[in-house]
């Protein structure tokens, strides 16, 4: 199995507002059969009916916005960045479950909740390169380790 990750699959429980909630971020997506797909880089996100991504996948659906314990991160390029994304969040009707802040490797990072409850990391971390297309580029960790 190749080391990537091509599509990550966002289930909400209302399509049009989801749509509506990134687009207000800023992003642009295409709609076909009930399914929105935005360009993410080297990678898409996809948003679908929670309903219909439990049942493709085989699981049942508790139906809940409780924490999936997942969350996806979009590393930018400044501590400023990450203030205006996270306004803009805000104002797109996200909510703030963590306003930015320092942390403890030495980054600035905040975190906040779409409508269906998906954790988004927005975080500026000075210990990893982003490429001129945004694409993250991870340090060679035992270069780096004492």
């Amino acid at each position: 199995m190749e080391q990537r990750i091509s599509i990550v699959t966002l289930g909400v429980a209302d399509l049009a507002r989801a749509r509506t909630f990134y687009e207000r971020l800023g992003w642009r997506g295409q709609e076909i059969e009930q399914t929105v797909f935005f360009q993410a880089g080297g990678m898409a996100v996809v948003l679908w009916g929670r309903d219909k991504v439990a049942a493709d996948a085989g699981v049942p659906d508790p139906g809940g916005d409780g924490f999936g314990g997942i969350c996806l991160a979009q590393n930018v390029r400044s501590r400023a960045d990450v203030d205006e994304i996270m306004a803009v969040a805000a104002g797109a009707g996200a909510t703030v479950t963590k306003p930015a802040q320092e942390t403890f490797y030495g980054g600035y990072a905040g975190f906040f909740a779409d409508p269906d409850g998906h954790v988004w990391e927005i975080a500026h971390n000075p210990g990893f390169t982003l490429a001129p297309d945004g694409s993250l580029i991870l340090p060679d960790f035992n270069q780096t380790a004492g």
